[in-house]
């Protein structure tokens, strides 16, 4: 069986057509989700680039061997090749190739860990040089059209190079995986024709989490607006431009991934090919009047999209909690017949609806600051509440149901004090299960199994 992996960046759940939860228009993907699995609440473990990426390499929470935020901006613990499943892939004899930017470690190349073949975006990039070597781009963190014509872009270029992978994978004969890993939709968004002006900014409304007064929120919420310059910015004057690019490049990545799923189908290997779908992390893009990710835990950011096509498995809608960088690994080594490693922190995704019964009845995710300052948060969430532990500030509680833009910090509550009680003890247990360190020592296990938390003085 073969594997093909397409990593989305920065892609919200909530932005694929499929979902019918915004107007976006992604046919491509809309056509994969009606032959897949597709997994309606899948979480990243933790919403930043390289330790999402890592922990989807190996099946181990990030946190649990010290990938708390990108190498690139503090130096981190990363993953260790050895770990990994695509060097068991690499072993068996599987034709192996990564294609993107390895944004996994600051030494060791996609060799390392097994890849056969890296197709970098260097040469993207020498190509955009020589063709457009006079191309600017305005409007900073918040985009704008692309000067480049859409078939130089860099989602097509991608997409060429990774039907040309596939076509010389199947010419000869091997097993093979294939890793393709976009940049987009990662601010800032800059769309090429026609797709910088596929959707009308006028058309767009609000995210369900826009309008946020941050009364009794932590602090480091509304000074993140102020660390952007988004504390000034308006729906009417900013956020809805931006977010009609970031639809534009959505869709314009979505053609690209067709013409991947094209050549799969072209080379004869749609029946013996897992594809799977997902994205590291969501993009707050406007959402509490926020941009990009970093000190929250909201569901704009920490819920993603996740397909599996797994050749004869019937398609369905599954709306049980999956964790798409733990879990995904997890079953690639059941699915491959590959060697389990001693430590795996995700659980087999639920391909058939009997074995939904196995499935979480929580999902937890973390995040540890980073650009700003190092803020340490966990998350546990369930059908209708969500829980963010906040080491050093005041905690968050939401009822997702009455209020689905976290917008209402429910944590001084008195009617919720006993769900509280409960799922910071819940947490407890999937904190020590993942080897976090932040619940080894007495002072933090007194916050959440004794709810020794300040509320602060806005309560």
């Amino acid at each position: 069986m073969n594997l093909l992996i397409i990593n989305a960046d920065q892609l919200r759940h909530d932005c694929v057509g499929y979902r019918g939860l915004r107007p976006v228009r992604t046919p491509s993907l809309d056509a994969l989700a009606a032959e897949s699995i597709q997994y309606t609440r899948a979480f990243t473990p933790l919403p930043v680039c390289a330790p999402a990426r890592q922990a989807l390499l190996c099946g181990r929470h990030p946190d649990s061997f010290g990938a708390q935020w990108n190498y690139d901006f503090l130096p981190t613990p990363t993953v260790q090749p050895e770990w990994c499943w695509p060097l068991q892939l690499h072993r068996k004899g599987y034709n192996t190739a990564y294609l993107g930017r390895f944004h996994v470690s600051p030494t060791l190349k996609p060799k390392d860990f097994g890849y056969d073949q890296w197709v970098s975006w260097a040469g993207h990039k020498q190509r955009i040089q020589e063709k457009y070597p006079d191309a600017q781009h305005s409007g900073g963190w918040l985009g704008c059209e692309s000067p480049v014509d859409v078939e130089d872009s860099g989602t097509h270029w991608m997409a060429a190079q990774a039907s040309e992978m596939i076509r010389r994978f199947a010419a000869e004969g091997k097993p093979w995986h294939i890793w393709v890993d976009y940049e987009e939709p990662h601010l800032p968004c800059r769309p090429s024709a026609p797709f910088s002006t596929m959707y009308d900014p006028a058309s767009i409304l609000p995210w369900d989490g826009y309008g946020d007064d941050f009364v009794q929120k932590p602090y480091c919420q509304k000074q993140q607006t102020i660390n952007w310059g988004a504390d000034s910015m308006t729906w009417e004057a900013d956020f809805r431009f931006m977010v009609a690019r970031y639809y534009g490049v959505i869709s314009q990545l979505d053609q690209a991934i067709g013409r991947i799923l094209s050549a799969l189908d072209a080379a004869g290997q749609r029946d013996n090919t897992i594809v799977a779908f997902t994205s590291d992390h969501g993009d707050m893009c406007g959402s509490h009047q926020m941009l990009d990710k970093h000190y929250v835990l909201y569901d704009d950011i920490c819920r993603v999209p996740l397909l599996v096509r797994y050749p004869g498995k019937s398609p369905r809608i599954c709306h049980e909690f999956v964790s798409n960088c733990l879990d995904l690994p997890c079953s690639i080594i059941d699915w491959l017949g590959l060697e389990r490693p001693e430590i795996l922190h995700g659980q087999r995704l639920p391909l058939e609806p009997q074995e939904d019964m196995h499935a979480r009845r929580q999902i937890s995710s973390t995040s540890n600051g980073q650009q700003f300052g190092l803020y340490t948060t966990r998350m546990l969430r369930d059908d209708r509440y969500k829980y963010v532990w906040n080491l050093t500030d005041v905690d968050e509680f939401y009822d997702l149901e009455q209020d689905p833009g976290e917008k209402t910090n429910l944590i001084a509550c008195a009617e919720h004090q006993a769900r509280i009680s409960r799922m910071r003890r819940d947490l407890f247990e999937i904190l020590r299960g993942q080897g976090d360190h932040f619940v080894g020592n007495e002072w933090m296990r007194r916050q959440l199994l004794d709810g020794r938390k300040h509320l602060g003085t806005s309560f």
